[in-house]
């Protein structure tokens, strides 16, 4: 672990370089922000001595660059859009997929967290559970109920 006035000096030399390359590779401000805490979390954590400045700034690069990569190719990065985009943009949505959205959204938060997690994010129920704090058959209820409010809400049958 680094000193904090190797830190400073870390950061006030090199963070207009690390937010370019950000800002290169992301396009975006927030997601820039993002990666440069990263980048110089993992700078104060590493325990990597560098020969000179060179190498201490080519490590910077190197983790830089390779953090943007891993966000871009991030599971949530690649499988969502935000919601004011698909809101301002419903001629390219399907007729039923402006509703369907509404109507998940218009779940209580309990059954949103676990509709979001399980079918946007991907994951299982038992690391729902984790996550939540939950019993992974609470999960699976909630799961259900939410299915039950979607169609009811929407008018759909009982069958899947």
């Amino acid at each position: 672990m680094r000193s904090e006035q190797e830190i400073n000096r870390a950061v006030e030399q090199y963070a207009n370089m690390v937010r370019r390359l950000c800002m290169i590779h992301l396009k975006n401000y927030a997601d820039t922000e993002d990666i440069f805490q990263t980048v110089f979390l993992k700078y104060a954590l590493s325990s990597v001595s560098f020969e000179n400045e060179e190498h201490e700034k080519a490590w910077l690069i190197r983790v830089t660059i390779n953090a943007c990569k891993d966000l871009l190719k991030s599971f949530f990065r690649n499988r969502t859009v935000s919601l004011d985009e698909i809101m301002e943009q419903p001629a390219e949505m399907p007729p039923d997929y402006r509703e369907v959205l509404e109507t998940v959204l218009s779940l209580p938060q309990k059954y949103k967290d676990v509709v979001y997690l399980y079918y946007y994010e991907g994951y299982t129920a038992p690391q729902i559970s984790r996550i939540l704090g939950k019993n992974v058959n609470t999960v699976y209820t909630l799961l259900n109920r939410s299915k039950q409010l979607i169609r009811e809400k929407l008018g759909g049958e009982e069958d899947e």
